[in-house]
């Protein structure tokens, strides 16, 4: 999944506000990790049974700049075209390296509360 920046949600004055982090103010495109399949059941007993696409992000324990905001889990964050590929085509052995927070100090607080992102809002 595409992104360019995410946020976690904070307790501030007593309200939840989310806290963005990308890794830099002119944020790269990165990735969340995931898996992707298709999902046979029930979810609506009006519909019956449906096929549904279902997308999950992977985790990891959080680093430094998360875990003030998160403490249970960070996102898995892919920074680099080789990380990319290796997320989709390498065997699990390879792969399951990916599973990890990014260094201490890679991410940075870019926005609190409530971002416009100028990109959509051309």
């Amino acid at each position: 999944m595409p992104l360019t920046s995410s946020s976690e949600y904070d307790t501030i004055d007593g309200k939840k506000v989310p806290v963005w982090f990308a890794l830099d103010e002119c944020p790269p495109l990165v990735a969340f990790a995931g898996i992707w399949t298709n999902w046979t059941s029930v979810r609506k007993a009006k519909e019956g049974e449906v096929t549904a696409d279902i997308l999950g992000f992977l985790t990891c324990e959080p680093n430094a700049e998360v875990k003030r905001v998160q403490s249970k889990a960070m996102p898995v964050i892919l920074t680099t075209a080789e990380e990319h590929e290796a997320s989709l085509r390498a065997p699990w052995d390879e792969a399951k390296a990916l599973q990890r927070p990014l260094p201490d100090g890679a991410l940075k607080i870019v926005a609190t509360g409530e971002k416009e992102d100028p990109a959509l809002a051309a």
